[in-house]
């Protein structure tokens, strides 16, 4: 009779030996890999080099598949193996020289706004460049709806999916995207984000890739990371018009664990629209290798008039899901009305989700959403893109580099060529003057710059430039 341990089978302690010795070995050798991150890591920070390196990764990913087909192993598995080993390094890279190689990874630090907003919880006046908040009032059709609602009782539970109404209504909103939608299309969520962790958490497994183009919102990774899914970055730039290659996305993309890919257009933070081309390629890749796209177009309404920006909705993929707020077109960051339209499977899989986690969005906020769909927020949007244009010619007067944005409401900038820039370092230094702006590396590896937002009236803008522009000289952008 066989025990617990097994002792009685043949040849089976022999086997563990052998199992434990070569754990063991791969421990020495993962040590020693980590040893050398750390050396790179140096390396390039002393050239003023990005850790991701995107081509390299798709490089080792070949040899790894073919070496894997030599030996007779799963492809999948070797892909989940090297994708472990690239976070690693991509962590300990970015830890600093300083960093212990294997300490334990730490609590997210606060944000550039939780920091600012206790500031000026202690008194502090702060100049908030630093997120995409309008600093305008909800539309007063909004306000009374709300108000409206309550008194008339409706506070009850709602449906998971939102009220009829209501997704009948933000259908129609999203046809004037040259899509046709229709209620059964459409599912009511608190904002945007939580669309984005809704469609990653109910399409994505554990060991999924999802592509993300980058310079990007940070929480698109926070929610794939969640969701158990590794995130394969193609990487942009400045020079390059912040467009990605199609030849890199479709590397990328050519795993067998890839699931999706993230598209957000206006950008956060380089308001740039895709070129037609370019949004036609993605889409086409998307539908070739049948991976969802998850196309975030919260700043649709802050499209400049001749940029040329295509909503995902246009191209009726069916494992398209599109992403929208009222919060930054409509000034309702704090209402949290949001929508994801999709195909019926996946909002159905969302709103299960949805259910389970807050049962539906509070009825007087989707009251209050539906009222303020019918308002005229067009004045509003002028008015961020003149603010951006003041914000473009103070910018360009500083001899700061950037990419005039298409659309959003923001400025991703860099002083001079950026050589020896350290946005981190700005954005500390700034807060001590009183003006808090978002260090590039949020969005990905691009430390040398920064992201500032036009959601203030000019003069404070104006304010907040002359700090820059202060700290600047006085060497607030060296790490």
């Amino acid at each position: 009779m066989a025990g617990s341990g097994g002792s009685g089978a043949p040849g089976l302690e022999a086997l563990r030996a052998r199992m434990d010795e070569v754990t063991m070995r791969m421990v020495g050798l993962l040590k020693e890999r980590t040893e050398i991150a750390v050396g790179i890591g140096r390396a390039k920070r002393s050239a003023g080099l990005v850790v991701a390196d995107a081509g390299r990764e798709e490089s080792l990913r070949r040899r790894v598949a073919a070496e894997c087909g030599a030996l007779g192993l799963d492809a999948a598995m070797g892909s989940r193996l090297l994708d472990l080993l690239l976070d690693e390094s991509v962590r300990v890279q970015s830890g600093g020289a300083g960093a212990p190689p294997a300490a334990p990874r730490r609590e997210p630090r606060p944000s550039m706004f939780q920091r600012a907003k206790a500031l000026e919880a202690g008194g502090r006046r702060i100049i908030h460049m630093e997120v995409g908040e309008p600093d305008f009032a909800p539309p007063p059709e909004a306000e009374r709806a709300l108000a409206g609602a309550c008194a008339a009782g409706r506070t009850r539970y709602g449906p998971p999916k939102g009220t009829p109404e209501l997704r009948a209504a933000f259908a129609e909103y999203a046809r004037r995207y040259g899509a046709s939608p229709g209620a059964e299309d459409v599912m009511v969520t608190p904002g945007g984000r939580f669309s984005v962790f809704l469609a990653m958490s109910a399409l994505l497994s554990p060991g999924d890739e999802v592509v993300l183009v980058e310079p990007a919102w940070p929480a698109y990774r926070d929610c794939a990371e969640l969701a158990g899914a590794a995130v394969r970055a193609v990487g942009t730039s400045l020079e390059g018009g912040w467009v990605p290659r199609l030849e890199d996305v479709e590397r990328a993309a050519s795993g067998p664990a890839a699931r999706m890919l993230v598209l957000n257009y206006p950008n956060n933070p380089t308001g740039r629209v895709l070129p037609p081309g370019t949004m036609d390629g993605l889409m086409s890749l998307a539908a070739e290798r049948g991976l969802y796209v998850l196309s975030d177009e919260i700043y649709s309404e802050h499209a400049g008039p001749s940029s040329g920006w295509k909503s995902a909705l246009s191209y009726g993929y069916g494992r398209a899901v599109t992403v929208q707020s009222l919060s930054k077109s409509h000034a309702m960051t704090g209402f949290r009305a949001g929508f994801a339209v999709a195909a019926p499977p996946i909002t159905d899989r969302m709103a299960r989700l949805q259910a389970v986690c807050l049962t539906s969005v509070p009825d007087p906020v989707q009251h209050a959403a539906l009222a303020a769909l019918g308002a005229d927020v067009s004045g509003r949007t002028a008015e961020i893109r003149s603010r951006l244009r003041a914000l473009q010619s103070r910018a360009s007067a500083m001899g700061l580099r950037f990419l005039a944005p298409d659309g959003a409401m923001y400025l991703f900038a860099t002083p001079g060529n950026g050589a020896g820039f350290d946005g981190t370092a700005l954005a500390n230094r700034l807060l001590g003057y009183g003006v808090a702006v978002a260090p590039g590396e949020d969005f990905g590896g691009y430390g040398r710059y920064v992201r500032i937002s036009a959601c203030l009236g000019v003069d404070e803008l104006m304010e907040g430039m002359d700090a820059v522009e202060r700290a600047l000289a006085e060497g607030g952008g060296v790490g």
